[in-house]
């Protein structure tokens, strides 16, 4: 099992990016895929038309937000927690990923880069 650490800044408000990463519409625009998502800890979601799927574990309206991500069987719970900074140039989003299990880790990472706030940064650059 690995764990995941990185800073994405967004030009977008802590506000503005937390409903974007909490609103089934919102997360549709910035990814261009179906979503499932609530702000109702202990809900389950789905990202990316279900290649992401977890359970929502606790909220801070525009500050925090806790999943747990599931991986198969996995016995330890992955944790995903992303805290929203207020950042000169918008906002600066800190992840951090526990538990990631080791085969999968190259393309989390490769995912969580490119893709999932890749995405929101391109989004917010346009």
């Amino acid at each position: 099992m690995k764990d995941y650490k990185n800073y994405y800044i967004i030009s977008a408000e802590p506000e503005v990016l937390y409903q974007a990463l909490t609103n089934p519409a919102t997360i549709r625009l910035w990814s261009g895929e179906p979503a499932e998502m609530s702000t109702e800890a202990g809900s389950e979601f789905s990202l990316w038309d279900g290649s992401i799927t977890g359970k929502n574990i606790l909220f801070e309206k525009g500050k925090k937000i806790v999943q747990e991500w599931y991986f198969g069987d996995q016995e330890e719970k992955s944790i995903v927690t992303i805290i929203l900074h207020t950042h000169k140039q918008g906002t600066s989003a800190e992840l951090r990923h526990t538990n990631i299990p080791d085969d999968a880790f190259k393309d989390m990472v490769e995912g969580w880069n490119e893709v999932y706030f890749g995405s929101l940064i391109n989004f917010y650059e346009d």
